[in-house]
């Protein structure tokens, strides 16, 4: 009786075991198909709502963003840092130059494959949120953080799509000594456009062959539109894209100066001009010492700096009737709407411009930290790098412009005018042909938007 009292027992608790095995299916069907086993934005994750730090569930963000190397060494610090505070959370970071990553965010947005969290640029962020690419982040409290003012000026169509990273602005960096051994006038606070093409001028007249003072600028939307808004007309793209305004006289006289320029060599030939890569040592125009000028933000003078030390002041953008250059917050960290662990990428961009630790880490390498708090304790510490980052700021606040972003959809407009100028710059184009292209696309751009 005993031995088949315990038989029947063993056969009951293999039963149960058995039981217990089939329920669990093996691990396949609890979650284990979560975005810490997937690609960043893939739209795999476990639980879209779900909250990592509460439930203890392990999660990987997705995160991208530009910019040269001491920033992208500076974030991944950031990001151990975020992970060593938040064991649950993980990253797959994805990190690239500037035109690489404007070259590969489209083909991730049409695929919906955009990583959790994502860099943006004041320049895009408008185009990317109409397309609904990005998350609504109005919800984040950011009181005591970031200046309501600053907030309610960013915001597209009453809602926030990026989160403020800095106080940025746009300079020149010029290379000091190598211009003052040439005897060259140096650039002055708030010089003026034509006092720019007569610095390019004397610099051609004093400078060895083959270097020169300033760059052409011709196939660079963004600096003709700071030439058209200086001398008081309207910028490009205004009314959220509904509005185009080319202006035939200042693009003809902008273009045809640096057409002179390339006839006079006072600036780089066309291929040369097209092979240089900033913040490259070896193709970089200004830190190769064939350029003597170059554009510089608060947020990317230090790159430009650690490759050429002790040689770099700034100045700011040309000026005209109007003003010149901007000032103003320009760089952010947005969510990807389709993102299935906003949450978790919500409370990574608060922590972001909050944590000391994280400050520490990420200095000045997207501009001066949009949290005062963050600053305050950076400043007593700065190196000579970030100090020039600061006087690009200072410089540019007096006579700054607003900045004036791509509107929805004149991407593709954007991209002709590199285009089409570029045609100009090898002398395939006239100047004529190429306003006269790109004022009727803008004008059926802006006819179309809503």
């Amino acid at each position: 009786m005993k031995r088949k009292g315990l038989k029947g027992l063993m056969l009951l608790m293999i039963a149960l075991m058995l039981t217990l095995s089939a329920c669990g299916g093996g691990g396949k069907s609890g979650g284990d198909n979560s975005s810490s086993n997937s690609p960043a934005g893939s739209g795999s994750s476990a639980s879209p709502s779900g909250n990592a730090e509460k439930t203890g569930e392990a999660k990987k963000l997705g995160i991208m963003w530009w910019g040269p190397d001491a920033r992208h060494e500076a974030t991944l610090k950031a990001l151990e840092i975020y992970t060593k505070q938040h064991p649950s959370i993980t990253f797959t970071p994805d990190y690239m130059a500037w035109d690489g990553y404007w070259q590969k965010l489209p083909a991730l947005a049409a695929s919906k494959t955009v990583p959790d969290v994502l860099q943006m640029d004041a320049a895009y962020i408008q185009d990317y949120a109409a397309k609904g690419v990005l998350e609504d982040l109005s919800d984040l409290d950011l009181s005591g953080i970031v200046d309501p003012s600053v907030l309610e000026n960013l915001k597209i169509g009453g809602k926030l799509y990026g989160i403020p990273l800095s106080q940025n602005a746009q300079g020149i960096a010029f290379n000091k000594p190598a211009l003052e051994a040439a005897g060259i006038k140096l650039p002055q606070k708030n010089w003026t456009w034509d006092d720019y093409f007569a610095f390019a001028r004397e610099a051609r007249a004093k400078l060895p062959k083959g270097k020169y003072g300033i760059g052409d600028s011709t196939n660079l939307w963004d600096w003709y539109n700071w030439y058209q808004t200086a001398n008081g007309a309207k910028p490009l793209m205004s009314d959220n894209g509904k509005t185009f305004t080319l202006d035939k006289d200042l693009f003809m006289k902008y273009h045809t100066t640096f057409e002179q320029l390339r006839k006079e060599q006072a600036v780089p030939p066309a291929d040369k001009s097209l092979s240089f890569v900033p913040n490259d040592p070896n193709a970089d125009p200004m830190a190769t010492g064939i350029v003597m000028t170059g554009g510089a933000t608060t947020g990317s003078v230090a790159a430009l700096y650690s490759m050429m030390p002790d040689q770099i002041d700034v100045v700011g953008v040309p000026t005209g009737v109007a003003g010149g250059g901007w000032a103003q917050s320009t760089i952010f960290l947005s969510v990807s709407a389709n993102s299935e662990n906003k949450e978790e990428a919500k409370a990574f961009l608060k922590w972001f411009i909050t944590d000391p630790e994280a400050g520490q880490a990420l200095k000045m390498t997207r501009g001066i930290p949009i949290n005062p708090a963050i600053y305050k304790t950076l400043e007593p510490t700065m190196e000579p790098k970030d100090l020039l980052g600061k006087k690009v700021y200072d410089m540019a606040l007096e006579k700054a412009l607003p900045f004036y972003p791509i509107a929805q959809g004149f991407t593709e407009w954007v991209d002709t005018y590199k285009s089409t100028m570029e045609g100009v710059m090898f002398g395939k184009t006239s100047i004529e042909d190429a306003y006269e292209k790109l004022n009727e696309l803008g004008q059926q751009i802006a006819a179309k938007n809503p």
